[in-house]
């Protein structure tokens, strides 16, 4: 492993070093080379994300990360061991896993074979080394003036390529884990891709753990989601990661018309997390809803920034956002809808809710709306509290521990978002976190 770090604040040239000597074993040549190569460039024009850029000003970097940690080998056999124990430990029923370990797919741990009808998936270093331009073009397609979107571009490593063909209704939730199985500090560099037919339907769920050994990585991952007209996908992301690991998450979804995106996600684990997502409404009649919920103690951070364009007429949104903040950790929520002049009969709204359990802890939250139709229904709000003493006491009266009462009023909370959940099974998954969470508190 290369013992040096990508970092704006060392000399130009150490990234651009790394970058040459992990180049041999990065997929693609031709578009790709030259895409990675703009891509590079762009992320040491602008470096690690600073208070000084508005769409970061929570959540510095520099001052959080201060590093991006040298790529991840290939894993070997003690990382996929490491692997394989940690999946045991967050297996879900009746899912077909698509496992990455150290940021490359894991064939003996994965399943590939015996697809649905209609499902096709490949690997993304199988598509960025062969010769389908088309969807090649789709990968390269994040725009990289945000510099993490533009460093996952320059390294991306491997991924998962998921094709659900029109009309194709999936009976099994796709499930795609991020392992870290390696014991020394490295970073990951995943994008994948999801393309979802015409009137077809699925759930995709993401999870991001660690094997044994893992604590002090990073995980740089980008998702590009296509939902295609009357198609449904349904969406859910578990941030389990290390306490001492750094994940950085990017999606970019795009609706077609009549679409349906329902995505819900769970932090809990790692130090510093963002999650940045960018959905658009490309056809009229389409629906999201978008939820997520925090839980966070330490000195953990987490920040999830959503952004909604609508950019065409008659389509639906729906955000609602809980966190709860212990000790001296730090929820940070930034929502933005845009409403471009077309985009007529739009009805958006946002909520944004944060519990402090403690006088150091800390939620920034920042709903943003920015309309320029005039036949719109748009509304946000954000709100910042401690527990109800009131009820504390209520429940303490009829037996409850302090505890116990406080876990009850926790879960009251945190109950409106993940109830937007469309499957049971994994309902009660994302309800089990969240009490791990609870039964892990001092």
């Amino acid at each position: 492993m290369m013992n040096v770090a990508l970092a704006k604040a060392e000399p130009e040239r150490a990234l651009s070093d790394v970058f040459t000597v992990a180049r041999d074993r990065l997929p693609g040549d031709g578009k790709v080379g030259e895409f990675r190569r703009q891509a590079l460039e762009s992320y040491e024009r602008m470096g690690l994300p600073h208070r000084r850029i508005e769409d970061w000003k929570y959540t510095d970097l520099r001052v959080l990360m201060r590093e991006v940690l040298p790529p991840a080998v290939e894993p070997d056999a003690a990382a996929l061991k490491h692997g394989a124990a940690a999946l045991k430990l967050h297996a879900i029923a009746g899912v077909r896993r698509l496992v990455l370990v150290d940021g490359v797919l894991a064939p003996k741990l994965s399943e590939t074979a015996n697809l649905e009808q209609g499902l096709r998936i490949r690997t993304l270093r199988e598509v960025l080394e062969g010769a389908d331009a088309a969807l090649q073009a789709e990968l390269l397609a994040p725009d990289i003036s945000n510099p993490m979107v533009a460093l996952n571009g320059a390294m991306m490593a491997d991924g998962v390529i998921i094709d659900v063909a029109d009309g194709a209704s999936l009976s099994q939730p796709l499930h795609i884990v991020h392992i870290a199985g390696g014991a020394r500090p490295a970073a990951m560099f995943t994008r994948s891709l999801l393309k979802l037919g015409s009137n077809a339907s699925a759930t995709l769920v993401e999870s991001y753990i660690a094997g044994e050994g893992a604590k002090a990585y990073q995980v740089h991952d980008s998702l590009i989601v296509s939902i295609g007209d009357g198609a449904r996908l349904d969406h859910v992301r578990l941030v389990e990661d290390s306490r001492e690991a750094f994940n950085i998450s990017s999606s970019l979804v795009t609706l077609g018309a009549k679409a349906h995106f329902n995505t819900f996600g769970l932090t809990s684990g790692p130090n510093v997390s963002r999650y940045q997502a960018v959905i658009a409404f490309a056809g009229e009649g389409s629906q999201v809803h978008a939820n997520g919920v925090n839980l966070l103690n330490g000195r953990q951070h987490a920040d999830s920034t959503l952004l909604l364009d609508h950019a065409v007429p008659n389509c639906q949104s729906r955000e609602i956002f809980r966190s709860v903040v212990d000790d001296r950790g730090h929820s940070v929520f930034q929502g933005r809808i845009i409403v471009r002049p077309d985009a007529q009969k739009t009805d958006a709204k946002m909520m944004t809710r944060a519990l402090l359990l403690s006088d150091e802890a800390e939620a920034d939250n920042k709903p943003e709306l920015e309309i320029f139709a005039d036949d719109v229904t748009c509304g946000h709000g954000a709100t910042t509290g401690a527990l109800d003493e009131s009820l504390l006491f209520y429940l303490r009266a009829r037996g409850l521990s302090e505890k116990e009462a406080q876990a009850l009023l926790i879960q009251a909370f945190v109950g409106e978002a993940i109830e937007s959940i469309a499957s049971d099974a994994l309902r009660d998954l994302v309800i089990s976190a969240a009490r791990r969470w609870l039964g892990a508190r001092g």
